[in-house]
């Protein structure tokens, strides 16, 4: 345990993982926990959640789970004001929901745009609508968003509303940084690279069906490094913007990436549209 956090008080949203495995929002709640933060951990899966409160607490860390749909707006404004009412204040919102439907502006239906962007965009903008006051009243906090490379570079499989949002997500962040600076708050963004985590897993199965352990040897060839990132890269690169190490360091956005968004290199898996 240690204490770059100690004393604070996190959400993380999407703080469980889409199937077996590390995915960036459970490791940087059990981090947040590990340097002394109080966490609550939400998602709109309950036993995904409760998975990382067990983890945190074996470890001797304080975490509550909530269950949100943070697309809506009475969810966010129900977990802000749960997390008040138990801890007193929050001073790290952490939003990492994401989701990914494949398909370019002819094939994707506007249903599921809608969906990608109320989960990737609209969730941010509404967590932060509510949890801003309070983070005003303290005089400080630090909002850390999980956007990701597609937000700055284009991907070779159709994936416009992901691509969209992704983007948005960096304008968002960086406006509220700007806006809210003089009242000690602090915003940035992380975009993450190729990671091998649950939602990419079960991403690419859903959309293809292919063989997942191929598809992560192909991104693995595609990084420099020679092997994709894992949620714990993400994870401390967050536990930094969360700390008061970053104090003077707000409206940036951070790549997580392995050197990749500066090659040619771009999504593995052939498109099927």
């Amino acid at each position: 345990m240690g204490n770059r956090v100690k004393g604070k008080v996190a959400i993380v949203t999407g703080a469980g993982s889409a199937g077996p495995g590390m995915g960036n929002g459970k490791a940087s709640a059990i981090l947040y926990a590990r340097e002394g933060a109080k966490v609550m951990v939400a998602d709109y899966r309950l036993d995904a959640v409760e998975e990382t409160e067990k983890i945190i607490k074996q470890e001797g860390g304080e975490c509550v789970t909530f269950k949100a749909d943070v697309s809506k707006s009475s969810d966010c404004k129900s977990m802000v004001e749960k997390c008040i009412e138990i801890y007193g204040k929050i001073d790290i919102l952490h939003n990492n929901v994401g989701i990914l439907i494949f398909g370019g502006p002819i094939e994707l239906s506007e249903e599921d745009w809608d969906r990608v962007v109320d989960v990737n965009l609209k969730s941010m903008f509404l967590t932060c609508k509510y949890a801003l006051p309070y983070m005003i009243k303290q005089g400080n906090g630090s909002i850390i968003n999980i956007s990701s490379v597609a937000g700055i570079r284009a991907m070779a499989a159709p994936t416009i509303s992901y691509e969209a949002t992704k983007a948005g997500i960096i304008g968002l962040t960086r406006d509220i940084a700007i806006q809210y600076a003089a009242k000690g708050i602090r915003a940035n963004t992380i975009l993450p690279g190729y990671m091998r985590t649950p939602m990419v897993a079960a991403s690419v199965k859903q959309a293809y069906g292919k063989d997942i352990d191929e598809v992560h040897r192909k991104r693995d060839a595609m990084c420099p490094t020679g092997h994709q990132g894992e949620a714990w890269d993400v994870a401390y690169m967050a536990l930094y913007l969360a700390s008061d190490e970053s104090k003077y360091v707000s409206a940036s956005s951070f790549v997580v990436d392995g050197g990749i968004t500066q090659t040619h290199r771009l999504w593995p898996v052939e498109s099927s549209g």
